[in-house]
């Protein structure tokens, strides 16, 4: 979340309650706040070559970071803004999604420092009407989005899936490979806050469904630095603590936002494979956001994975061919089995094609040289395969 959210700052500064405004009032300003946000670039008109298509129709697409469910659009319709929902995904055979919770970010958020003295989110909950006691705490905030990603999978009837465990996922992919239009969601945490400063939670999301936790988000946490902070330190004797509940309870560490000193804990002490949902590479684009040679290296040690960004920051550029191009980097330097999507859809960013459309993205790997091989593993294989790694039997 970021700036967009100022369409709603008005009515807060005027102590203007969730309650007392009219709830067709709420969903406009939501809904324009979104539309601001969640860009896409124009479409092109020209078809993906055949040899994509042909290719983009055997695969099983997984994406590690989207933030979709904050906005409360209804999933199971096809939307006319933002980047996901449920029938986008079964159009561009997305099997497994991530969806992200960033429960609080801080007004106007940038990717140089940021201080934890405001929350834009608030005015969303405000907005959205969510319970009272998500005004001022962040994990009801997790229980409360994790709740509404259970209502969709009843709503979906048998469309959309959360996934939880092992058995979930191999279940799922049987089913998808039965009737592709099958899609499934993995529920994660962005940003440590979400924690209320207690890594005891850990075990308190895991119960709700959660599998994949980042240290922090846009500023500093009780669990570790943000390369987006103030302080930008390493993890804390609590970061530590929340990371062996994480990997107990198999939840996915993912050091997206981290700063250096976070980033360089972490990879020290995870014993199990560490995820990058949603970065770029500084070899492209270098800026804080992204990571260097040697921090991709650190991932791929540890036998996890950097998800490739979609957005310019990320990636370089605003069309598909920089993501190509940041893949096709990432893949030379720690290999295809590391490197996976990460597109950040729905998460305040522009992004030159949606759910539906991912097949343009197989399209562009072609045109860069990677072989069929690695565009599976790149598109979907290894994000579920490292899921399944790390996730609990049961």
């Amino acid at each position: 979340m970021s700036r967009g959210t100022r369409l709603l700052v008005g009515a807060a500064a005027a102590g203007v309650a969730a309650v007392a405004l009219a709830r067709p009032v709420a969903e406009a300003l939501v809904a324009a706040m979104e539309a601001r946000l969640n860009g896409l670039a124009p479409q092109p008109s020209t078809p993906v070559s055949e040899r994509a298509a042909t290719l983009h129709a055997g695969l099983r697409v997984a994406d590690l970071h989207a933030d979709s469910l904050l906005f409360g659009r209804d999933l199971l319709a096809r939307g006319t803004r933002g980047h996901v929902d449920v029938p986008r995904m079964a159009e561009g055979r997305v099997a497994l999604q991530v969806l992200s919770m960033a429960v609080k970010t801080p007004v106007g958020l940038n990717i140089e420092r940021n201080a934890d003295t405001s929350d834009e989110i608030l005015l969303i909950a405000l907005a959205k009407r969510w319970p009272r006691e998500t005004w001022g705490r962040n994990l009801p905030r997790v229980a409360y989005l994790a709740a509404q990603a259970r209502l969709l999978e009843d709503r979906s009837g048998g469309a959309f899936r959360v996934i939880e465990s092992r058995m979930d996922l191999d279940e799922h992919l049987a089913a998808f490979a039965a009737a592709p239009g099958r899609t499934a969601g993995l529920l994660s945490i962005e940003g440590a806050h979400a924690l209320d400063g207690d890594a005891a939670n850990v075990d308190v999301v895991a119960d709700l469904g959660i599998r994949m936790i980042s240290p922090a988000h846009f500023f500093d946490t009780a669990f570790g630095g943000s390369a987006h902070g103030m302080e930008q330190g390493g993890l804390t004797a609590a970061g530590r603590e929340m990371i062996r509940r994480m990997e107990a309870r198999g939840v996915i560490l993912d050091i997206a936002h981290a700063s250096r000193r976070t980033i360089d804990d972490a990879l020290a002490i995870a014993t199990r494979p560490v995820v990058a949902s949603h970065t770029g590479v500084r070899g492209i684009a270098d800026n804080a956001r992204n990571l260097s040679d040697q921090q991709l290296a650190g991932v791929a040690a540890t036998g996890g994975l950097v998800g490739i960004g979609f957005w310019p920051t990320a990636c370089g550029g605003d069309d598909v061919a920089a993501i190509a191009r940041s893949v096709a980097y990432a893949v030379e330097r720690i290999g295809a089995a590391h490197v996976a999507l990460g597109s950040d859809w729905d998460g305040a960013v522009t992004v030159p094609f949606d759910a539906a459309n991912v097949v343009r993205l197989t399209d562009a790997l072609l045109d860069v040289g990677l072989s069929e091989d690695d565009i599976r593993a790149v598109m979907g294989e290894n994000a579920l395969r490292v899921t399944r790694e790390v996730l609990p039997e049961v």
